[in-house]
């Protein structure tokens, strides 16, 4: 009997590992089924799902050019699309904006703002009202956050000099 992959057959247990389980198809053919291949949820124990010399229904899901075959429980059982579960939709999460921050914090007090977002210092330059948002490119991108990122500098910097008395200041 040729092993093909999408067949479905019954085998029985023959080891087990903390990785799958392998089943003797017939013949002497021996498969595996991987632990992520046992049950629709987690297994963290094959042991807690199978165990030796149980029968089971398998489905190939691949077979190696070395031989080596691919089994799977969990694909071998029919399920009607009802009974399948939804993937759960993603909650809702804070609204997004164009541009993006940068991944950079902003800074407390410097009325900064961040990253591309433009905000009170000239905003998008590439906006057209009637013709709708051109993306910026590359080299805008740069420019912009080397712009950015020099005032951010010289604010930290301003801000820890006043507070260390300056360039100047004596030390005593």
């Amino acid at each position: 009997m040729s092993i093909e992959v999408g067949t479905k057959l019954e085998g029985k247990v023959t080891g087990i590992t903390h990785f799958g389980a392998f089943v003797d198809l017939s013949g002497g053919v021996t498969g595996l089924v991987h632990i992520s291949e046992i049950a629709d949820n987690y297994v963290k124990d094959v042991n807690d799902h199978l165990k030796i010399e149980d029968v089971v229904t398998v489905k190939v899901i691949n077979v190696d050019k070395d031989g080596k075959i691919g089994l799977s429980i969990r694909q071998a059982v029919d399920k009607p699309v009802s009974e399948r579960p939804a993937r759960p939709e993603r909650p809702p999460g804070p609204p997004r904006s164009g541009g993006g921050g940068g991944g950079f914090p902003r800074s407390e007090g410097g009325g900064g703002g961040g990253g591309f977002r433009g905000g009170d210092r000239g905003g998008n330059r590439n906006f057209k009202p009637a013709g709708g948002v051109v993306k910026a490119t590359f080299e805008d991108k740069v420019s912009r956050f080397l712009k950015d990122s020099e005032e951010r500098i010289s604010n930290l910097k301003k801000s820890t000099e006043s507070k260390r008395g300056g360039r100047g200041g004596r030390r005593d």
